[in-house]
């Protein structure tokens, strides 16, 4: 088992920046990707960016230029994953969760990102 906690979410301007973190702990040496995707009311969940074990890194199109991924595996507990977000736009606003992919996907609960003035 895997335990997904994300933070970092609130409400911003657009233009404001965030960094969202992720940390991931129990069986942690059985992830091998970690990444954000994030759900807008009426939307499919969709991928935002992801890491993996090498350090290949995809962004979504959107996102490319303003949002960047990077990860801490430091301490030899937990796994944590960041996301640093610039440029907000309003496109922006969802929940954003993080994933711990093993041979299943492990799923935080979610933290909410606004972009409004």
């Amino acid at each position: 088992q895997v335990q997904v906690v994300e933070s970092g979410g609130g409400l911003v301007q657009p233009g404001g920046s965030l960094r969202l973190s992720c940390v991931a702990s129990g069986k942690i040496f059985q992830i091998y990707t970690m990444g954000w995707y994030r759900q807008a009311p009426g939307n499919q969940r969709e991928l935002v960016a992801d890491i993996n074990l090498r350090d290949n890194i995809r962004y979504a199109d959107a996102v490319k230029g303003r949002f960047t991924i990077s990860r801490d595996n430091t301490d030899v507990n937990k796994k944590t994953v960041y996301l640093q977000m610039d440029d907000l736009r309003p496109e922006d606003t969802a929940v954003y969760y993080c994933n711990a992919a093993t041979e299943d996907d492990y799923w935080g609960q979610g933290t909410q990102v606004t972009v409004s003035s």
